[in-house]
């Protein structure tokens, strides 16, 4: 079995579906190492064990009450918005794609986008999880180390429910700019990433910016220009050439929220999966000067890059988030399926962002082990509800556990 992507051979020997929260105890309590898989959009050994156990076959459960939503933990983004959306309720913030895992995106602290939003697990209210002795342990905001549950990577068990914030519905209408200068990117960068709820910047590096994304409420005031950037007159893929057919409506057609916030839609398969992923992030204060030394790298990423995303994200006090008390510009790159040349130009990526304290997506390809104010106390919590050690493996320990 593989990843996603296709790059990643899972060493596992046994997958487990079970159905039951008394059939995933039993499985998790006689398992000597195992690990929960998700929607498998890891780009790297995160999720891998000696075994893996899914949680799709458990019962959803969808639970709306007033400004929340908790269900089990097998859901992904998709499904939980159609189960929302009879009760009139949205999230404030939504994957990119549907189709991933609510658990895997809050466990990796996966990304969303917007000056004043936070990731996607910041909407965490509180998780349900089962530890590797089959004891159930909950976590709510508010309580003394909820901030370590949250993003979790798994470490600690298996998340077998979430409660999430809700909001009232709303619509988005999503714009497309494109052909926007450097200069005018670098002089108006603060003005662009607010001009609206969610704003995304898409380039190859090349001599302009190639897209600008802008995703507004129905309430926020729609621009015609974007410093020199031309409006364009039909739907684009983030991948310059790419099919639009699976790509969320644009050109200022309102819709759901759910069908405006991710990029692509619903009902379709992204890609083939014929790419690999990394992003990094660094301090808001810091955006121009990282933009700039990657600027510098042009001639050795574009070979590879199939598109890069530049987006913003708020602070929050989540202990192994990369927005922990800072707010953040990220650099998401979408690269061609050459694993070494990949690697190879990363080497030179995290040299160039090192001065600018970069930290990694937990769940895509990096090299360097990221810093955390917190994870001292990170440790400490795995030890005490894992110490057996269950759902340790090599990745977790030579990446964040300090061992190997």
């Amino acid at each position: 079995m593989r990843n996603w992507a296709g790059n990643y051979h899972y060493r596992a020997e046994r997958l487990h579906q079970p159905s039951s929260l008394d059939e995933l105890r039993e499985i998790v309590a006689a398992a000597p190492r195992i690990r929960v898989l998700g929607s498998r959009h890891s780009f790297n050994a995160i999720a891998d064990s000696d075994e893996l156990v899914s949680l799709a076959g458990l019962p959803a459960d969808v639970v709306v009450e007033q400004g929340s939503v908790s269900f089990g933990a097998g859901l992904t983004y998709g499904d939980l918005a159609k189960a929302l959306e009879p009760h009139g309720v949205a999230l404030a913030n939504f994957a990119s794609l549907p189709h991933i895992s609510v658990a895997g995106a809050v466990a990796t602290a996966t990304h969303g986008s917007g000056d004043a939003n936070g990731n996607l697990a910041t909407a965490v209210a509180g998780l349900e999880l089962m530890t590797s002795n089959g004891e159930t342990v909950t976590a709510t905001r508010g309580d003394a180390e909820f901030d370590g549950f949250v993003v979790n990577l798994g470490a600690l068990g298996a998340v077998t429910r979430i409660t999430l914030d809700v909001e009232p519905a709303y619509e988005i209408r999503q714009h497309v700019f494109e052909g926007l200068p450097w200069p005018a990117l670098f002089e108006h960068f603060d003005e662009i990433t607010a001009a609206g709820y969610s704003v995304s910047v898409f380039t190859r590096w090349g001599d302009d910016v190639d897209q600008v994304w802008i995703k507004a409420r129905e309430t926020e005031p729609v621009r015609d220009e974007l410093f020199g950037a031309r409006a364009a007159t039909v739907d684009r893929h983030p991948i310059l050439g790419f099919d639009t057919a699976n790509v969320t409506p644009q050109l200022g057609r309102p819709g759901p929220w759910w069908d405006r916030l991710a990029h692509f839609r619903m009902g379709f398969t992204p890609s083939a999966g014929d790419e690999l992923q990394s992003e990094y992030f660094v301090a808001r204060a810091h955006a121009i000067g990282a933009i700039e030394a990657l600027r510098g790298l042009s001639d050795r990423m574009r070979p590879l890059i199939q598109v890069a995303e530049i987006r913003t994200t708020a602070a929050d006090r989540l202990w192994l988030s990369p927005q922990y008390e800072q707010d953040t510009v990220q650099f998401h790159f979408t690269w061609r399926v050459e694993p070494e040349a990949v690697l190879d130009v990363l080497r030179h990526v995290e040299a160039a962002l090192a001065p600018f304290a970069a930290r990694p997506h937990w769940g895509k390809l990096f090299i360097a082990r990221p810093r955390y104010e917190k994870l001292p106390d990170f440790i400490r919590l795995v030890e005490r509800l894992d110490p057996r050690g269950a759902f340790r493996n090599r990745w977790l320990d030579s990446h964040v556990l300090g061992r190997g």
